[in-house]
């Protein structure tokens, strides 16, 4: 079976994957047929690696769980696997192709995939479906309507940072209701300052000095999972004004079509000069696979947050 999770909204399309990882976990106790390959940063012939994978039967009888990141990037594996779709689309093993947003719809797997296969488009949530949204993150927490659209001006689709400052919130009040102002003092309308300094180091190549602004964090009691996508959240940033300066697009231009903060834009857009697209794009599928690992347990937060630094 061939699943093809894909979009702009990495949230809820992560959350999608991983709970198709726990299903399978809990079906196949030894979970030895599960396997992770990112197509972008591929150092082998992932298409070859599957196929033989695929056509051998597990000792233990379980299905086999193959995840392939950024599918459509890798021109190799698409040329081969187009010309042999119907060995996959046959198997029983269960195949998940996930792909986010930085990809072109002409690209024939992308079509292929689309037509042929059980696939879910995760569009940035607005409106009425992103208040039901982020109303039920709150469950039996209460939350004044004023404070509520003021949460929702400041911190838009990004349901990675929705999250994180709707915990934030319930923590700060502690069974009280929250207000306005709980609002204005514990959610900034701008991303974490500290981390634009995190990501300046790293810019940089100086990984002692990035090592250090993440442990003055944890030191302070941020999580890492935050971090991590707080970090995650600027290079998505990057990745889209990078893209933008790279078609040669004015500045006011990215201001208005990039749907960011003009803080966020602005800091974004000075980072983006010690990248290369390319950087920035290995990079964000980098963390993407970290945070993976940390989500199904292969490795602990800290470690994973030592990890991408460490391979930057």
């Amino acid at each position: 079976m061939v699943i093809f999770l894909y979009g702009e909204d990495t949230y809820r399309m992560r959350k999608k994957m991983i709970e198709i990882v726990d299903s399978y976990k809990k079906a196949n106790k030894n979970c030895l047929s599960f396997r992770f390959f990112d197509c972008h940063k591929k150092s082998e012939d992932i298409f070859k690696i599957i196929k033989d994978g695929l056509r051998q039967s597990s000792m233990f009888k379980e299905k086999k769980l193959l995840v392939l990141a950024d599918p459509l990037s890798d021109t190799d594996f698409k040329e081969k696997f187009l010309k042999e779709t119907k060995e996959f689309l046959k198997s029983e093993d269960i195949i998940i192709f996930f792909q986010e947003a930085d990809f072109n719809k002409n690209n024939a797997l992308f079509n292929f995939l689309k037509k042929n296969v059980k696939n879910q488009e995760f569009n940035y949530l607005t409106g009425q479906k992103l208040k039901i949204w982020a109303a039920k993150r709150f469950g039996q927490a209460r939350i004044e309507p004023q404070a509520f659209n003021l949460l929702l001006n400041y911190v838009g689709s990004d349901l990675w940072r929705m999250s994180n400052e709707i915990q934030k919130l319930i923590s700060y009040k502690k069974g009280e209701i929250i207000k306005k102002e709980d609002v204005k003092l514990q959610v900034r309308l701008s991303i974490e300052t500290d981390i634009f300094k995190t990501i300046d180091a790293i810019a940089q190549r100086k990984k002692d000095k990035a090592l250090k602004f993440l442990q003055e964090h944890l030191e302070k009691g941020d999580s890492p999972l935050y971090l991590i996508s707080m970090i995650n959240y600027q290079f998505r940033n990057l990745l889209s004004v990078k893209d933008f300066i790279e078609k040669r697009k004015p500045y006011n231009i990215i201001l208005k079509k990039s749907g960011l903060h003009p803080f966020v834009v602005k800091k974004s857009y000075s980072l983006c000069r010690q990248f290369s697209l390319k950087e920035i794009k290995k990079i964000y599928q980098n963390i993407f696979k970290i945070d993976f690992e940390i989500k199904t347990g292969k490795i602990n937060p800290e470690a994973g947050l030592e990890m991408l630094i460490a391979e930057i």
